[in-house]
């Protein structure tokens, strides 16, 4: 509730928020009335059981109306000079080694690669193990790792040899980081970037930080939303790129606004990988469907975004 972001999955979030601040505020005597009422809801039968999801959802301008009485919310925009930020997609093709898993994955959720096997029994892994192909490495069912000729890391390094200043670098996986290291290490030397994520021990992390604000020679630093995306400052970046994204939006929302705070002079300019048809664009599509009904949940304009 302390993140400025209410709504970040769909609107039935508000529920325990609003009843954290008080139990009447909403008139709903449970949760499961308050969902009846803004969501409209299906049952679906996976592995024989029975589960209810959201079909879509409705009254959302009633409960915006609702959230007006006892709630008020200030933009950045609304009380700080911030300068704006821009939105740029960089299209990634796949390569013949990455088409043919892709398919092989999206028909059968099962893949092969070099007589090591993956497989996957639901559809969030399945949608997870797309993912990793379109990023340029497999897991098989084993737990070994093995890379996939791709051009995403080529796009990454065309990005950073066109960018002035310095980047951040979110990426969803931490392979993909360890990969990210090593291409920019090589052409621009170890000192030009710094990490954090998962792997980068706790003593080192602030250091990093400081060292990428304060140090000329280190001009990137590359970390994952879950790690990252919080609570630290990154102004020194104007270029913000996301190799890959997570469905999370609250995550990508906190992430993009690390460069995009108090100190930052200049506009910040934000950059999506993105393998045209493929779960990249699905990823994508989900978050703007879910910005677009926190905006109308929470009465705002539709947002310049992705």
């Amino acid at each position: 509730i302390l993140t400025g972001s209410p709504v970040t999955k769909n609107p039935l979030d508000l529920y325990t928020q609003c009843e954290f601040l008080d139990p009447f505020l909403l008139n709903f005597n449970s949760w499961y009335a308050f969902r009846n009422r803004y969501a409209i809801m299906k049952t679906i039968h996976v592995r024989g059981r029975s589960i209810q999801t959201v079909h879509k959802f409705q009254n959302l301008g009633e409960l915006s109306d609702r959230l007006k009485g006892f709630s008020y919310r200030v933009l950045k925009e609304d009380c700080l000079d911030l300068p704006e930020k821009i939105y740029m997609k960089r299209h990634v093709a796949l390569t013949k080694e990455q088409e043919n898993l892709y398919e092989q994955m999206r028909k059968t959720a099962i893949a092969n690669l070099n007589g090591k096997v993956t497989s996957t029994v639901t559809v969030l892994t399945q949608l997870m193990r797309l993912q990793q192909i379109t990023c340029g490495h497999f897991t098989a069912d084993d737990g070994a790792t093995q890379p996939i000729p791709n051009n995403r890391i080529t796009e990454l390094m065309d990005v950073l040899e066109e960018t002035e200043g310095k980047a951040i670098i979110w990426a969803h996986y931490q392979y993909d980081i360890t990969n990210i290291i090593e291409a920019v290490s090589k052409k621009y030397g170890q000192e030009s970037i710094v990490d954090y994520y998962g792997l980068t021990p706790q003593e080192n992390r602030q250091p990093h930080i400081k060292r990428f604000q304060d140090d000329p020679k280190c001009r990137f630093i590359v970390g994952t939303p879950s790690t990252g995306g919080y609570g630290i400052t990154l102004t020194a970046a104007n270029t913000v790129i996301y190799y890959s994204n997570g469905y999370d939006l609250e995550k990508r929302l906190q992430s993009e606004d690390r460069a995009h705070r108090i100190g930052q002079k200049k506009p910040v300019t934000y950059v999506d990988l993105i393998c045209d048809d493929t779960v990249d664009e699905k990823i994508v599509k989900a978050l703007r469907k879910k910005i677009d009904i926190a905006s109308e949940v929470l009465g705002e304009e539709l947002k310049s975004w992705i």
